[in-house]
């Protein structure tokens, strides 16, 4: 392949920054940009990828191509300056759907658990000798980067936010579920479970399904899709328990019968597991190889994180943001056999266009939680809309369970400064949401010994 001029706007973000890695791993020439320095940034200029902070129209003279993230607006003076001078400007899906025929591609899609069952794969696939590139939208203990561009198959997270999935060209596919979200991209739930229709239409090899969605479940048999679940489908889960912080469970295939130990919580990661089980035995790998592969899982960054504990109290961290993301991590939680005295759920919504249309599905999300606080959206790059605030998924969950403990804190700092107090000896508190409530456990530590000073 010839090597290619590329520029990454907003190289920053976690998807466009393993983008710039595979790219430069290809062998192209690559540069990017962001708004403000961090860590990624460090790393990415150690693996030779040129980076300016902030935006210079300059850098994109003499580039091929130009790509950026989905939260840089059209307006970006480098994107600007790009379309002027004619050069490429391509979306990061359509960035993905150049790069992906490149290799061949095995993608996860779905609403939910694409990173985790992403990350899964390329783990099993490694254990079994092999090279896997890989692209995945987080940080991983386990893995050197998010991103690689290996010496075999190329497995990567398809995502619908943006119609990524429609863009990249797989060979194979796994379809982990169909939940409501992005209406912006696609108009309604139907018009969603359309464009996975589609999209699996496209795929000329092996997909992979769970058929304990009843929308999965559908499609699977009018593709003729291999099949996961619980307790039905070509690969089910068997005696499972939640034990230790985990699952252990064995999984049943063709008369075969692996013991799994998990170090993760809660049904849907067992899911997950079976997805890139079952994918990783229609690449090659050997059923015990792959099984053996997650006994020493860390887990994903942001997916039930512990990041500190303090004064008796535990604080975890999930990226949960969507109602069955969030009713599963609590439910995984309330399921293990820690004896937690309480369970107090924080969740930050994300973006308004999202909470307009869907803010009342959050009503039953926190059934498994004891006292739930809720603050204010973060945009996500979305535009304010007149009326559209957190405060609209507090009232849904309080008309739906009256007796609930719900609190209403807009600000972060009455944020913060509510849950530093609240919190015991024997609480469990999980933020949850996929904006910058990330560092919100250390912000709430922090408070807790300005407390314990007086201050």
């Amino acid at each position: 392949m010839t090597s290619m001029r590329i520029h990454v706007v907003g190289v920053g973000g976690p998807g466009t920054s393993a983008i710039a890695i595979i790219l430069r791993e290809m062998g192209h020439d690559v540069s990017g940009s962001d708004v403000r320095e961090s860590d990624v940034l460090t790393r990415l200029r150690s693996l030779g990828v040129r980076v300016n902070v902030p935006h210079d129209p300059q850098v994109v003279k003499g580039c091929d191509m130009v790509t950026s993230s989905a939260a840089v607006r059209n307006t970006n003076v480098e994107l600007f300056a790009a379309r002027e001078s004619g050069t490429t400007v391509m979306t990061r899906a359509e960035m993905l759907g150049w790069i992906s025929p490149q290799a061949t591609t095995v993608a996860v899609a779905g609403t939910h658990g694409k990173t985790t069952t992403t990350t899964l794969l390329t783990l099993m696939l490694r254990a079994a000798g092999r090279d896997p590139g890989y692209l995945i939208g987080a940080d991983v203990s386990q893995l050197p980067r998010s991103a690689h561009w290996g010496d075999d198959v190329f497995v990567i997270e398809a995502d619908e936010s943006d119609s990524s999935h429609r863009a990249i060209k797989p060979q194979a596919t796994i379809l982990t579920n169909v939940d409501v979200d992005h209406l912006d991209e696609h108009g309604s739930f139907e018009g969603i479970v359309e464009s996975f229709d589609a999209y699996l239409g496209a795929v000329p090899g092996s997909k992979v399904l769970c058929i304990d969605d009843p929308t999965t479940a559908r499609l699977a048999n009018k593709h003729g899709a291999i099949t996961y679940g619980l307790e039905a489908g070509d690969f089910t889960a068997r005696d499972l328990r939640f034990v230790d912080g985990g699952a252990r469970f064995a999984v049943v295939h063709a008369g075969q019968r692996h013991e799994v130990q998990l170090p993760l919580r809660g049904e849907h990661n067992v899911r997950n597991f079976l997805a890139a089980y079952a994918m990783a035995v229609q690449l090659g790998v050997d059923g015990k190889t792959a099984s053996a592969a997650v006994r020493n899982f860390s887990g994903v960054n942001r997916r039930f994180e512990v990041r500190a504990r303090d004064g008796g109290a535990t604080f975890a961290d999930d990226y949960a943001h969507l109602p069955a993301e969030i009713a599963a991590v609590l439910r995984g939680v309330r399921a293990g056999d820690e004896q937690w005295k309480r369970i107090i759920a924080v969740f930050q919504p994300n973006r308004f266009n999202r909470m307009a249309v869907m803010s009342d599905a959050y009503r039953d999300a926190f059934i498994d939680a004891d006292v739930v606080v809720i603050t204010d959206i973060y945009a996500s790059g979305t535009d304010r809309i007149e009326g559209v605030t957190g405060k609209l998924v507090v009232d849904a969950v309080r008309a739906a369970h009256p007796q609930a403990r719900v609190e209403w804190r807009e600000h972060r700092r009455e944020l913060v400064d509510f849950v530093a107090r609240e919190c015991g000896d024997g609480d469990l508190c999980i933020s949850m949401g996929c904006g910058d409530i990330e560092t919100f456990p250390d912000e709430v530590v922090a408070r807790r010994r300005e407390l314990s000073r007086g201050d």
